[in-house]
């Protein structure tokens, strides 16, 4: 899911995970969004009152007691939300879900619920299922498994148009250019920083993903030269550039550096008291690397290792 738009209606503010470099996404996915936005207090204790009365109710520490149905992986997911997932099982998390099942050896199951507020209150917190794919790794919302990817933010262009070579928000290239960016995400400091706001256009951060994505939009507004360069999510980046004719290049920010964090970790979210389900699940992560960087790549998501240089098929699991 996009842990950006799922962090920002839990009520986590954006801006403020942007300052926490540790947990996020790494997305840095946790990097990304989770300290990005800052700590979200009410969603916290929403979530945490509705752990502790499970927890009161039987909810235990060892593995069968922690879940519902030991024999069922209940993943929490918006059932229209590509790339990330949707009803029909399309998006790389659902892909994702299918690996972790087939590798737990249990059958898969999905509780739907859109992006909207009260998201991890409403699946996770209310044991309507066990994790969440997708979420920035280390945010107080829920407890986060190890990361299985790290991206960041990106850049994309149309082929042709002399910006291929585009690789930072610096580039004075860029003082002309119309720039779409997604309004309250970490690029979008950068573009204060270096000036670029005045010619920017701005999209929402939040939508009902039902009936829109920002991420579409501004993709549909560069193939029709709207805007001159895209700022988008890295996974969201890659998805809807491979899809576009001619194919759009994307590039990752890596280069960017004095503002919040780009780049980020992205894990799975339990709950806090899933000790032994949080153990499982870091240890199929930890089996599976190299399954999971393919799937990943197969669906345009572009991966970074730790010093920021990318992952591909052939690049060793770490």
């Amino acid at each position: 899911m996009s842990a950006e738009n799922l962090l920002a209606l839990e009520g986590v503010p954006v801006r403020s995970m942007q300052e926490q470099g540790t947990a996020p996404y790494s997305t840095s996915s946790k990097r990304v969004l989770a300290r990005i936005f800052g700590a979200a207090l009410a969603g916290v204790a929403s979530v945490a009152v509705a752990v502790r009365s499970s927890h009161a109710q039987g909810v235990g520490l060892d593995s069968g007691l922690e879940l519902v149905d030991p024999n069922v992986l209940r993943v929490c997911a918006d059932p229209r939300n590509l790339p990330f997932s949707n009803e029909k099982g399309e998006g790389f998390e659902n892909k994702f879900a299918e690996l972790l099942a087939q590798k737990l050896n249990r059958k898969l199951a999905y509780t739907w619920y859109p992006q909207s507020v009260g998201f991890v209150r409403n699946t996770l917190g209310a044991h309507r299922c066990d994790v969440i794919p997708g979420f920035p790794q280390g945010d107080d919302l829920v407890q986060s498994t190890n990361p299985y990817y790290r991206t960041a933010y990106a850049l994309v262009v149309r082929p042709g148009d002399g910006l291929d070579d585009l690789d930072t928000l610096a580039d004075p290239r860029l003082k002309t250019k119309r720039i779409g960016i997604v309004a309250g995400t970490p690029p979008a400091t950068y573009l204060a920083v270096n000036g670029l706001m005045g010619k920017a256009k701005p999209y929402p951060l939040v939508v009902d993903t039902r009936v829109d994505s920002s991420a579409a939009a501004m993709m549909g507004d560069l193939a029709s030269h709207e805007i001159d360069v895209a700022v988008l999510w890295g996974p969201m980046a890659g998805y809807y550039a491979a899809l576009a004719n001619p194919r759009m290049r994307v590039t990752l920010l890596t280069k960017d550096s004095g503002g919040p964090q780009l780049a980020y970790r992205i894990a799975m979210g339990v709950r806090p008291t899933d000790q032994n389900w949080r153990r499982l699940l870091n240890r199929v992560i930890a089996e599976n690397r190299t399954d999971i960087n393919r799937l990943l790549i197969e669906f345009g998501v572009p991966l970074l290792d730790e010093n920021d240089q990318p992952i591909t098929t052939d690049a060793p699991a770490k």
